[in-house]
């Protein structure tokens, strides 16, 4: 598996709560495209932004950051912030498996 991951530092920590909404939409619609295992959006204390996404094979990864490039310059031209990525390979990942926490009501019988 192959990773692309960006950490964003925004001036106002309001910018980065936008700045993920924006960034959440966008960079959904590559998912299909660039055959997208997975994607995280994370907001963290003080204005930080990581975006975190996995492929199967580089050639994926290299689609997407063409394609992202200009989501990346809308952003750019909006907001104040210091970006640092880096693309790479997982090591290790655990994800536990989705549970079921709808409540039932119990068929009664007559």
């Amino acid at each position: 598996m192959y990773a692309k991951v960006y950490n964003l530092k925004f001036v106002n920590p309001t910018d980065a709560k936008i700045a993920s909404s924006f960034f959440a939409e966008n960079l959904a619609k590559f998912i299909r495209s660039c055959n997208m295992q997975s994607i995280n959006v994370s907001l963290g204390p003080c204005g930080s932004l990581a975006i975190s996404t996995k492929f199967e094979n580089s050639l994926d990864l290299k689609s997407f950051e063409a394609k992202s490039k200009t989501v990346f310059e809308d952003i750019k031209k909006s907001f104040n912030y210091i970006q640092t990525n880096f693309s790479g390979v997982y090591i290790y990942t655990y994800e536990a498996e989705s549970a079921s926490t709808e409540i039932t009501r119990p068929i009664a019988k007559h």
